[in-house]
C-alpha cells in the first residue's frame, strides 16, 4: 500500500512539473503573481472591510488564474504558441487559454493614485501610498502600503434657503437624511443621499427632476479639527420644467398593442375614467381598472407606474408592458404644476402553446424508466387573463437491481388541469392588494398508479385557492378547499403481509378521503442580489377533516365517521424550512438549513395518511442515506437474505433535519461542495411491537442519522446539475461509526437547498 502511495505521489509530482510555465517565460519578463494592500488606519473606523474591498478593486491587472497551484490557462497559451502542437492543445487554448500577465504590464504609479483616490472617497485625505516589489526569479508580486490620516467627519448638514415649492419639498426630504452628525465623509453615502432625494421628489410628482441637479458642497474652513459642514444646493441651470410637480391629465390603455395594430381602426371604451382602446375584445374592458394604480388628476408617481407595470406583467397574457408619460405642454413661470398624458401599451404573448417531452428518469431507490409528458397552455381563456394549463403523463419504471425488489415495476397515467384567474373569485378586495395582483387557482387531477407485485392506486384531487405577493419578499398561498380521494385496490398477498405486520402503516392506507385546507407562508431574499447574506423561510399548515367531522352523522362498522359513504382522514400538520446563505467572498458560500415538521392524527384517524407522512434521506435531504432510508427513530426493518427491506414503513409524524454546506468555485461553471447532513423521522406515538424504537423521545438527538461528503456541480446561469458522494458517520442505532462501505451517490438537478 505504501509503495502504491509513493507511485501516486511521484506521478502527480511529474504531472505538476510538466505543467510548469517557468520555462516559457521570456528572458526579459517577470510573471506577475498579484498584489496586496496594507491599510494602516489611524483610529477605530467603521466598515473597514468595505474600505479594503473598494481599495482592492483598483488593483489591476489581475494575475493569471490558478487551479491547485497550476496556471493551466497560461500553460495552454504557451503550448499553443509553439510551432508543433497537438490539435487538442489548440482546443484547450481556445477554451481555457489566457494571455500572460507580466510585471511590465502593471502601472504602479497609476495604481498608487487610484488607491489614494479611493481613500479620499472614504474621507481619508493627504495619505501616503508606497509600493514594494516582492519575489524572485521569474515571478514577482507587489505590496502597496497606505499610511492614512484621520478622516473628516460631518458637523452640520443644511439646505440653502429658498421660498420655491421644490425647496420646501427638499427641506422635507432632509428630515429623513442618511447623513448623520459625526459620520465619516463617504462619497458613496453622498451618492445614496442624492438618489434618495431624487426618488422622494419623483414620488411627489417631479416627473422631469434628475438627481444630477443636486449639488453638495463641503466646507472645512470653519474648524481646526478634521470636520466639515455640508451644504445642499439646487444647480442654477436647473430648468423650470424640472422644478414643477406633474399631474396626470388622462390615462389610455391599449390591451392589444402591436406595431401592426397601431394603424388599424380601433374602438374606445371608457371605464372608470380610463380610455380603453382596442380592436375587438382581446381583454374585457371592465376588468382592466383592477390592475391600474394610476388615477386621473393625481400627481405622477413612479412607484404607481412601476407597480402597475408589474401587475399587468404578472397576468401572464402579455409579453411586454410599456407605460409612457407625455408632457402636454412646456410649463411657464406662471404655472405651479405640469400635466402629462399617460398611455399603457400591452403587447400580448402567444395565446396558445402545446409542448411534449420525453424523459428518462433514474431514482436513488434504483427505479428507472421512460415517461412521456404533454402540456397544453391557453393564456387568455375567457379574455380576462385567465390561464388554462392541461398536462398529461404516461410513465413506466422498473427496479434495475436484483434482490427482493427485483422485477418490481410501476405504470403511471395522470392528467392534471389548472385554471388560474388573475383576480380574487368570488370575492373582490382590490384595495387590499396594492403590491401585487392576487390570483385564484382551481386545480383538478386524476392519476392511476400500478405497482406490480404490490397494489393499484387511483387518486382524484380538487383544490381551490389563492396566491399573492404581499411584498418583494413575502408570498402567501391559501387553499381553503383541498380534496383528495385515494382508492387502494388489487393488493397482493405480499403487500397485505406488509400491512398486517405494521398496523400504523395499515391505518395510513385505510382512510381514502382527505378534505381540508392548506396555508403556506414564504419569506425569501434569495432573488435580491443586493442582499449579501440572504435568508429564506417557508412555513406550511395543513388541517383536514374538521369540516367533514361537523357535517358527518354516519359511522361504519369500525366505528369511524363517514361522509358520502367514505371514511375521511382527520389530522393537523405543520412544518418549517429555514435557510441562510453566508457570503464568504469570491464565490465562496456557507449555506445552512433547518427543517422541522410535526403531524398529528386525531378524531377520525389513527395515523397520518401515507402521502402526508414525513420521510428522510435522498439527494435533497440526508445524502448519506437513500430515500426513506432512515427511521422512524432507531427502528431497523427486518432484512431478507438478499439484504433488502421494505421502504413503506420508514415514515413518521415528526421530522427534524439540519444541513450545512460549504460551496466554492473550482473553474468556470464547475463548482464544489463539502457538506454535513443530520436528521431523522419519528412517530408521535410509538408501536413497540410493530415499529420498536420509532417513538419521538427526549433522547431524539442520539437517534440522528448523520452523514458527510463532497460533490461537484455544473452551474450554468442557475441551471445546476449536481452529483454528491456521501457516507454515514452516525447511525441512529449504532452511534458514531464512519462507514465508508455505505457510500451513496446522489445525482440531482438543482441545489439541495
Amino acid at each position: 500500500m505504501k509503495q502504491v502511495s509513493n507511485i501516486v505521489i511521484t506521478v502527480f509530482g511529474l504531472w505538476l512539473s510538466s505543467c510548469s510555465v517557468s520555462k516559457f517565460i521570456p528572458e526579459d519578463e517577470v510573471l506577475y503573481t498579484g498584489a496586496s494592500v496594507n491599510l494602516n488606519f489611524p483610529e477605530k473606523v467603521k466598515n473597514k472591510g468595505a474600505i479594503r474591498e473598494q481599495v482592492s478593486g483598483v488593483l489591476y491587472p489581475k494575475p493569471n488564474s490558478e487551479l491547485l497551484g497550476m496556471k493551466l490557462g497560461l500553460y495552454y497559451h504557451y503550448r499553443a504558441e509553439k510551432k508543433n502542437f497537438a490539435p487538442v492543445t489548440k482546443w484547450l487554448n481556445k477554451k481555457f487559454g489566457e494571455e500572460p500577465v507580466y510585471l511590465s504590464d502593471v502601472d504602479v504609479a497609476k495604481t498608487e493614485e487610484l488607491i489614494g483616490n479611493r481613500l479620499e472617497n472614504n474621507g481619508f485625505f493627504k495619505n501616503t501610498v508606497t509600493a514594494e516589489m516582492r519575489g524572485k526569479g521569474k515571478y514577482a508580486s507587489i505590496r502597496y502600503d497606505a499610511e492614512m490620516e484621520i478622516p473628516y467627519k460631518l458637523k452640520a448638514y443644511q439646505l440653502d434657503k429658498d421660498s420655491s415649492q421644490i425647496h420646501r419639498d427638499l427641506k422635507a426630504a432632509l428630515e429623513k437624511t442618511l447623513l448623520k452628525p459625526e459620520s465619516r465623509f463617504d462619497l458613496s453615502q453622498l451618492k445614496a443621499e442624492r438618489q434618495r432625494i431624487d426618488e422622494y421628489l419623483k414620488s411627489l410628482g417631479y416627473y422631469n427632476f434628475n438627481g444630477d441637479f443636486l449639488l453638495f458642497e463641503a466646507d472645512t474652513n470653519q474648524y481646526d479639527t478634521r470636520h466639515f459642514d455640508l451644504f445642499l444646493r439646487l444647480k442654477k441651470e436647473t430648468p423650470l420644467r424640472s422644478k414643477l410637480p406633474y399631474r396626470i391629465n388622462s390615462i389610455q390603455i391599449y390591451p392589444r398593442y402591436s406595431l401592426n395594430e397601431d394603424s388599424l381602426v380601433q374602438d374606445t371604451v371608457v371605464v372608470d375614467e380610463l380610455e380603453i382602446i382596442q380592436r375587438g375584445t382581446y381583454f374585457k374592458p371592465h376588468l382592466l381598472p383592477y390592475y391600474v394604480l394610476l388615477e386621473e388628476d393625481t400627481r405622477y408617481n413612479p412607484r404607481a407606474s412601476r407597480v402597475t407595470s408589474q401587475r399587468f406583467s404578472s397576468i401572464g397574457s402579455y409579453k411586454y408592458v410599456n407605460i409612457r408619460h407625455e408632457v402636454i405642454k412646456t410649463p411657464t413661470a406662471e404655472d405651479s404644476v405640469g400635466w402629462v398624458n399617460t398611455q399603457i401599451f400591452l403587447s400580448p404573448t402567444t395565446k396558445r402553446s402545446l409542448r411534449a417531452e420525453i424523459q428518462g428518469v433514474t431514482k436513488s431507490n434504483n427505479f428507472a424508466g421512460p415517461s412521456l409528458l404533454g402540456t397544453y397552455l391557453n393564456r387568455n381563456l375567457f379574455h380576462g387573463g385567465e390561464i388554462l394549463q392541461v398536462s398529461g403523463k404516461v410513465g413506466y419504471e422498473t427496479q434495475i437491481t436484483g434482490g427482493k425488489n427485483s422485477g418490481l415495476s410501476s405504470t403511471q397515467f395522470g392528467i392534471n388541469s389548472d385554471l388560474i384567474f388573475p383576480r380574487l373569485i368570488p370575492i373582490k378586495l382590490v384595495d387590499r392588494f396594492q403590491y401585487d395582483v392576487p390570483k385564484t387557482k382551481v386545480s383538478l387531477g386524476m392519476e392511476y398508479l400500478n405497482r406490480s407485485k404490490l397494489y393499484t392506486l387511483r387518486t382524484f384531487s380538487l383544490t381551490q385557492g389563492y396566491t399573492w405577493n404581499a411584498s418583494k419578499y413575502i408570498y402567501h398561498e391559501l387553499d381553503p378547499i383541498s380534496i383528495n380521494l385515494v382508492k387502494l385496490s388489487n393488493t397482493t398477498e405480499e403487500f397485505d403481509a406488509i400491512l398486517a405486520d405494521n398496523p400504523f402503516l395499515a391505518g395510513s392506507f385505510e382512510q381514502e378521503f382527505i378534505a381540508g385546507m392548506n396555508y403556506s407562508f414564504t419569506y425569501s431574499e434569495m432573488n435580491n442580489s443586493a442582499i449579501k447574506n440572504p435568508f429564506f423561510l417557508n412555513a406550511n399548515l395543513n388541517v383536514a377533516g374538521n369540516a367533514m367531522n361537523a357535517l358527518s352523522s354516519d359511522t361504519n362498522a369500525e366505528g369511524k365517521q363517514t361522509i358520502f359513504n367514505q371514511e375521511f382522514a382527520q389530522y393537523a400538520k405543520i412544518d418549517m424550512d429555514a435557510r441562510f446563505h453566508l457570503d464568504l467572498g469570491k464565490g465562496h458560500q456557507l449555506v445552512s438549513r433547518v427543517f422541522a415538521g410535526f403531524g398529528m392524527a386525531y378524531g377520525n384517524s389513527d395515523a397520518l395518511p401515507f402521502a402526508k407522512q414525513y420521510y428522510a434521506g435522498g439527494p435533497y435531504s440526508i445524502r448519506a442515506f437513500q430515500i426513506r432510508g432512515l427511521g422512524p427513530g432507531t427502528y431497523t426493518p427486518q432484512q431478507d437474505d438478499d439484504n433488502t427491506s421494505s421502504f413503506f414503513d420508514r415514515t413518521g409524524d415528526v421530522r427534524l433535519e439540519g444541513n450545512v454546506e460549504y460551496r466554492f468555485p473550482i473553474y468556470s461553471v464547475l463548482k464544489g461542495g463539502l457538506f454535513v447532513d443530520a436528521g431523522n423521522v419519528w412517530l408521535r406515538e410509538g408501536d413497540e411491537e410493530a415499529l420498536p424504537g420509532g417513538q419521538f423521545t427526549s433522547s431524539f438527538y442520539k437517534q440522528l442519522g448523520i452523514g458527510t461528503g463532497a460533490g461537484l456541480r455544473v452551474d450554468i446561469q442557475s441551471f445546476v446539475i449536481r452529483g454528491d458522494l456521501a457516507f454515514p458517520i452516525h447511525h441512529p442505532t449504532t452511534g458514531f461509526d464512519v462507514d465508508l462501505s455505505g457510500l451513496t451517490f446522489n445525482f440531482a438537478i438543482g441545489y439541495p437547498f
